[in-house]
């Protein structure tokens, strides 16, 4: 099982309806700039006491800047037992540059 998802694969599913939980782990300042309309903010270092603020049951994509704090997150909620999480590859940047530019980079 892939651990990733590119910013296109994400666009497109949230096109389709699909249900996809957006974590997005950066911190409040970084949020209060730029992020993906639905995403919900759980900076990376609160995640290990907000784990009750996640189901277990749906699929979530976790998303940073640029992929690395991300991919920390779902290394962690692997370990924590959540099968079904992915990381944002390239982040809000990529996001920013190829589907959504009026979404601020920075």
């Amino acid at each position: 099982m892939s651990y990733t998802i590119t910013v296109r694969e994400l666009k497109d599913r949230l096109d389709k309806g699909e249900q996809v939980f957006l974590l997005d782990v950066r911190e409040p300042h970084e949020y209060s700039m730029a992020k993906i309309e639905g995403s919900t903010l759980i900076p990376l270092g609160t995640l290990p006491t907000s784990l009750n603020q996640l189901d277990p049951n749906n699929e979530i994509v976790a998303l940073c800047h640029k992929g690395m704090r991300s991919a920390d997150a779902v290394g962690f909620l692997l370990q924590q037992g959540f099968a079904n999480v992915k990381n944002l590859i390239g982040g809000i940047d990529a996001w920013s540059v190829e589907i959504d530019p009026s979404v601020p980079r920075y």
